[in-house]
């Protein structure tokens, strides 16, 4: 199953969601493919998602969810990534251009 978050999080002038499977990454990576998030958005286990894209998610069918649900669903699927297992610790990714605009 697919979850995402309410896009809350403030960057680069828009609103992100968080979008995790607690399958497989496979089952993420197909899905995140499906709604057209690049493999860049990717970070350790699941992906950032903008507003427009979140709502796609769900059309297509994620399952709306609050925040703390995306970190225990991962837990429990034993699909979380802590940062200081990623080879990227302490590193900040480049996040200009992840998603075009369609304004």
């Amino acid at each position: 199953m697919l979850y995402i978050d309410t896009p809350r999080w403030p960057a680069h002038g828009r609103l992100w969601a968080h979008l995790v499977s607690d399958v497989s990454a496979a089952e993420l990576h197909a899905f995140a493919e499906l709604i057209g998030a690049p493999r860049r958005a990717f970070e350790r286990d699941h992906y950032d998602v903008p507003a427009d894209r979140a709502r796609v998610a769900v059309w297509l069918g994620a399952r709306l969810v609050p925040s703390r649900e995306i970190v225990d669903r991962l837990v429990a699927a034993g699909l979380r990534r802590p940062r200081y297992l990623s080879a990227s610790a302490g590193q900040k990714k480049p996040a200009q251009g992840l998603f075009r605009r369609e304004d």
